[in-house]
This record gives C-alpha cells, sequence and structure tokens, in this order.
C-alpha cells in the first residue's frame, strides 16, 4: 500500500537513525525477498557496508552505502522497516534481518510477501522503467500531454502506471482525480491541456499533501501503513473521495461511488466528475 508520500515518510524517519551505522551482517529467512544479486553473495556483499545516504525513487527506498552500492527496498502491499533494539525478536513475517555495529537491528516484515530488495551498483538497472518525480522539475504539464496523447486507456489506469509518473497509487490517484474535476473513465488522450493541467496541479498538491500529514494510515490489519515510529499518519483524514463510497461528496452532498477500473478499486463523485 505505501506509495509516494508514505515512502517519502519513511525515509525521512530512517535517515538520522542510520546515518553512519555499520552493517555487521545479513540474515535471510526468506530467500526470494532479494531480487538481486543472489542471497548468498547479497549476504557477503553487505557485510561492513555503512549507510552514507538516503533517498527515494517514485515508491523504491534507496539506501546508498559507502561502497557506492546502493540497497534498494520496495515495501508493496505489507512491507515494514524497522530499526529495533536487540531484545526485539524477529517473528514469522521478518524475512530480512540487518544487524548493525550499534546492536541495533533492521527488520524486514512482509506478511504478503510482495516486497523486494536488490543491492546494486547502478541504480537504474532496477529503475530504469520509471517515468519522472512527480514533485521534480522532471515532471510537467506538457511532458503529461506527450505522454497521454492518443492513449484510449481510462486516465486512472495511466496515472498508475509508473512509466507515466512514478510513486502514485490507488489512494493518491482517485484525489487527484477528484480535485481535477475529471471522471477516472474518461481515455486519457481525449483529455485536452486544460484537464491536464489541473490534474498536474492536482497531483502535486495531494501528494504534497501526502506528506505533510505523514502518509495515509488506513485502519488495522496486514496493508495499513505506520510510519517507522509507529504513529499513524493523518492524511486519511483528509482524503474526498478514497474509501468514502456511500458518504456525501464534501463539494456537492452527492453520494460517492465506487467502481473497478485496471482492478483496482476506484472511488468518484459523479456530479464533480463528470464523463462526458
Amino acid at each position: 500500500m505505501p506509495e509516494l508520500p508514505e515512502v517519502e515518510t519513511y525515509m525521512r524517519a530512517l535517515a538520522p537513525q542510520l546515518k553512519d551505522k555499520e552493517i555487521v551482517n545479513a540474515q535471510i529467512f526468506w530467500p526470494r525477498i532479494v531480487a538481486q544479486p543472489d542471497p548468498s553473495l547479497f549476504c557477503d556483499l553487505i557485510r561492513g557496508r555503512r549507510f552514507d545516504s538516503f533517498g527515494r525513487r517514485g515508491k523504491y527506498m534507496l539506501f546508498g552505502l559507502n561502497s557506492g552500492e546502493t540497497l534498494i527496498i520496495h515495501l508493496r502491499m505489507t512491507g515494514e522497516l524497522r530499526v529495533q533494539p536487540p531484545n526485539v525478536e524477529p517473528d514469522s513475517h521478518t524475512h530480512l534481518l540487518l544487524n548493525l555495529t550499534s546492536g541495533e537491528r533492521i527488520h524486514y516484515r512482509d506478511q504478503r510477501k510482495f516486497g523486494r530488495v536488490w543491492l546494486v551498483e547502478d541504480v537504474a538497472s532496477v529503475l530504469h522503467k520509471l517515468g519522472p518525480e512527480p514533485l521534480s522539475d522532471d515532471f510537467s504539464v506538457e511532458g503529461l500531454v506527450k505522454a497521454l496523447a492518443g492513449r484510449s486507456a481510462p486516465i486512472k489506469a495511466l496515472l498508475l502506471d509508473q512509466s507515466i509518473v512514478a510513486g502514485v497509487g490507488n489512494i493518491y490517484a482517485d484525489e487527484a482525480l477528484f480535485r481535477a474535476g475529471i471522471n477516472p473513465r474518461r481515455p486519457s488522450g481525449h483529455l485536452d491541456e486544460s484537464a491536464l493541467a489541473r490534474l498536474y496541479e492536482a497531483v502535486c498538491w495531494v501528494l504534497q499533501m501526502g506528506i505533510d500529514l505523514r502518509g495515509s494510515s488506513l485502519g488495522s490489519g496486514p496493508q495499513n501503513y505506520l510510519p517507522p515510529n509507529g504513529v499513524a499518519g493523518a492524511a486519511q483524514e483528509s482524503h474526498q473521495v478514497f474509501r468514502r463510497t456511500g458518504q456525501p461528496c464534501p463539494r456537492c452532498g452527492q453520494p460517492i461511488q465506487r467502481m473497478v477500473i485496471a482492478q483496482r478499486s476506484t472511488h468518484f463523485c459523479a456530479q464533480c466528475q463528470p464523463e462526458g
């Protein structure tokens, strides 16, 4: 579930906890969690490395190491990354432990086992297909117009396409489309530049809002996101349509509707987001 705001919140919290910390060794409890390199080689390569820099690309967490390599982590739906004291034992959903010279341990838990870890010299070897970062100068109205020109897929589906714009997922796509007044079923190539300018502004606004409020924590269960400090984010309190099916639209009062697009639940107001 973590999208760009949640991953950004993670990295801002983890950076001061891990800066200059050295990895003693790695323990892998489920080998498939390591996508690259081979798990046995991963353990050899990560030993003695020190956390040097911290970043994010879309939904991917980037941990720069003093060796010049980068540890890339994607949490997917149910992944969690926590820095724990040595007396906290791994549970059945902990698939990777990184033991630090400080005595602390990084636990990577993932109930659904969708998340993955890479240790690479070249970040682009993993992330080369990602589109522009939406809160950077690489993302623009002109670029959005070009990327969507002639496309017949619904705009909601293409907002979820990470090659169009990196980091937007189901929550913030629904919220951005509502803010822009665009029906999620509209064919992408039918949107004029004025509509795409509204969408550009809306994507940037909802993502920044999500970051400012430390992400969206949506209740109990394995897919609920919590920042590394365990305190829930507050962005869900500002959601206008996401998971508000049947509740009144905050603009017009009509019930929020739900449909499925690209196999994802989609929430919208038919009055404020007309199909025509």
